[in-house]
């Protein structure tokens, strides 16, 4: 299956919860590319102790389309 998720938020727990379900469809087999717009562009800033939104985009950017 395609997916696209966008991201329009600079919401770290609302950022880090659409790329683990974005990651877990890679790891199924679909066909996943994310899409950053708005304040999400800034996800690089918001990154936090509770939600590590760097470390699931390194995740998805190995296998999945991630643009910014």
């Amino acid at each position: 299956m395609k997916v696209l998720f966008i991201i329009s938020t600079d919401d770290a727990e609302t950022m880090y919860n659409a790329l683990r379900m974005a990651n877990v469809g890679l790891q199924k087999g679909d066909e996943i590319s994310v899409f950053m717009l708005g304040k999400a562009v800034t996800y690089e800033s918001v990154d936090g102790d509770d939600f590590d939104v760097i470390s699931q985009v390194n995740q998805f950017t190995e296998d999945g389309d991630f643009y910014v």
